[in-house]
């Protein structure tokens, strides 16, 4: 039999395998009525609970990926009626988790793994579970990043539920799973429109704009990529390579710029770096990506003697301004920072930024 028909076989076999399983999880749930018309909550409850019970590695990718269409498509007040019923429902058992810390008390390491085992949330283990699903750890991440956004107006619980999703996600998104590539003009127009979508410092305005931060010979941009997401950078760094260190972001980004030879460049500033995927706020990439970007300009270019940062400050001009109140400066009249003594101001604001920061 040739190898297409062997896999286009193996694949129905897949499908029919997949569906019997649906049916056997459908039929197995509880509380399950053909005339009923249940809420997608109420759906995603017994999915959940059908998910978690353990039925096999093969109901558990058709039960999951049912279970993260139904949470992306269902209205907002049922995804946090989910996110409430992890809390409430998905958290460890205090009497299970007494016991282990007694028994952790009384015989020490040996009680140990005990301990660690009572302490793990079940939510943990669904997580687990729904990752099975095609696309599963991408859909965690939106789905952090909706419950980032639920937990401003949603009440203190989810904290414990955010808290069980981070720790997973930090262990499957550390470092050594990850992978540094160069992003330029060449690269694939999705790619190219994830960076102006993402680009979180200083808006890039159009494709021409784009195309002055990555085509040039001393401009470079490099992100971090994980497996399971394929083409979705999780945060980038622009570099520009330059003689010495710029001393204003307008001179950075002039279009009218001359453009230095890459072997020519005395210094790499990066002057812009922007995390990409909201849902993983708090799991920290940047210092890593910078680390490395550097070591690999370093060997490629070995002329480069300075690395700079030049980035803005996040509410240094309000601090500015409230210093300024206490102390009768006027920051309100006109151009202030130019003309007269300009050099005087630059160092007394240079101190002060030194300070704030």
């Amino acid at each position: 039999m040739p190898f297409a028909s062997v896999t286009k076989l193996l694949d129905g076999f897949s499908r029919q395998g997949r569906d019997l399983m649906r049916r056997y999880a459908a039929f197995a749930m509880p509380d399950r009525s053909a005339k009923a018309v249940e809420s997608p909550f109420e759906q995603l409850r017994q999915l959940a609970g059908a998910l978690l019970s353990g039925r096999g590695e093969a109901s558990g990718v058709a039960l999951a990926t049912d279970l993260l269409a139904l949470f992306e498509s269902a209205p907002a007040v049922d995804r946090l009626a989910f996110y409430d019923m992890l809390a409430r429902d998905f958290g460890p058992d205090r009497a299970a988790l007494q016991l282990a810390w007694t028994r952790y008390q009384a015989d020490g390491d040996s009680a140990l793994p005990g301990l660690v085992s009572a302490v793990e949330a079940p939510r943990q283990e669904l997580f687990r579970r729904i990752n099975l699903a095609p696309g599963g750890t991408a859909a965690l991440v939106r789905m952090r990043a909706d419950l980032l956004g639920r937990m401003k107006s949603a009440a203190g619980a989810l904290a414990a539920v955010d808290a069980d999703l981070v720790h997973l996600l930090q262990s499957w998104f550390n470092r050594g799973f990850l992978t540094m590539a160069q992003i330029d003009w060449s690269s694939p127009a999705s790619l190219l429109e994830r960076v102006i979508r993402y680009e979180a410092v200083h808006d890039i305005r159009d494709w021409a704009d784009l195309r002055g931060r990555l085509a040039p010979a001393d401009r470079r941009c490099f992100a971090f990529f994980h497996p399971a997401m394929p083409g979705e950078p999780l945060i980038f760094v622009e570099v520009a390579l330059t003689r010495d260190v710029a001393d204003s972001i307008q001179a950075i980004l002039r279009a009218d710029r001359p453009v230095l030879d890459a072997e020519a460049a005395e210094t790499a500033i990066f002057y812009s770096i922007s995390n990409c995927q909201p849902g993983l706020r708090g799991i920290s990439f940047g210092h890593f990506l910078i680390k490395q970007v550097a070591t690999d300009l370093k060997r490629a270019l070995p002329n480069l003697k300075r690395f700079a940062t030049l980035s803005p400050i996040p509410g240094f001009r309000a601090w500015l301004r409230r210093l300024a109140a206490e102390t009768d400066a006027r920051l309100d009249a006109g151009d202030w920072w130019t003309g007269e003594g300009e050099a005087a101001l630059r160092t007394a604001l240079m101190a002060q930024a030194a300070d704030y920061s």
